[in-house]
């Protein structure tokens, strides 16, 4: 059974397909890596973040953008939150965000 990326909303997947072309490309090919292999892809691509929290790190001439996603049982990668990172650290504002979002699925997957 290959992979599935699921959407915290509509609207993160908007925001992460109006991302500029090169950085869009990249993920694009990132993403088509873990529908194939899973969601551990390692540095320099995915990182984990937190218990359960990875960030998928995405680099082109462009700049820099951070995708965050969790894992859910039966091969699902659930994308949370994305940003253009602007900082050598993770602003702590998108990290809550990506968190809360993360709590959200994991308790409604419990339901």
């Amino acid at each position: 059974m290959n992979w599935q990326i699921e959407y915290y909303s509509e609207a993160l997947e908007e925001n992460i397909l109006n991302l500029p072309d090169g950085l869009l490309a990249r993920y694009l090919k990132l993403t088509d890596l873990m529908l194939e292999f899973g969601a551990n892809l390692g540095l320099p691509h995915t990182k984990s973040i937190d218990a359960g929290l990875f960030e998928l790190r995405i680099k082109s001439k462009e700049g820099i953008a951070r995708v965050f996603f969790c894992t859910k049982v039966g091969k699902k990668i659930v994308m949370l939150h994305s940003f253009i990172k602007k900082t050598q650290k993770i602003p702590k504002k998108e990290l809550q965000i990506a968190k809360a979002r993360m709590k959200e699925v994991i308790q409604n997957e419990s339901r």
